[in-house]
Order: C-alpha cells, then structure tokens, then sequence
C-alpha cells in the first residue's frame, strides 16, 4: 500500500498554494475571533472590578438599622 501511494504524484504547487493560504486565513481567522472574545471578557472583568473598587472605598450604608432584629428558626 505504501508503494502505491509512493507511486503517486503531489499536487503541483500552483493548485496546493490555494489549499495552503486558505489554511492560513482560517487559522487567522480562527485566532482573531479568540483575540475578540478575550478582550470582550477583559473588559467585563475590568467593569466588574471597578465597581467593587467603589464599593470597598464608599462608606457602609446605614441600611441595617432599618431592619428589625429576627427571630431564631432553631427552636
């Protein structure tokens, strides 16, 4: 089997060049959209943590004297 295959020719470089630069636009592809997606989430992360920032530096809210004492449910 492997003599038959020795046997036959490659494709001719004028028609594998075709199949050469499409595997390289879609692995360009494929890594751009990977680039797009990680600075998407870098920059959800980098809201989410400025948000907590302002509310670690803001001063407590004084809504827990409102709310009244309760009951244990161990009983």
């Amino acid at each position: 089997m492997s003599n038959v295959l020795a046997e036959l020719p490659a494709l001719p470089l004028h028609e594998a060049g075709k199949y050469v630069a499409g595997a390289y636009v879609v692995a360009f592809v494929i890594v751009l959209i990977y680039v797009a997606i990680m600075a998407l989430r870098l920059s959800r992360i980098e809201r989410e943590l400025g948000e907590l920032l302002e509310l670690s530096e803001s001063p407590p809210s004084t809504a827990t004297e409102d709310v009244a004492p309760r009951e244990s449910t161990l009983a």
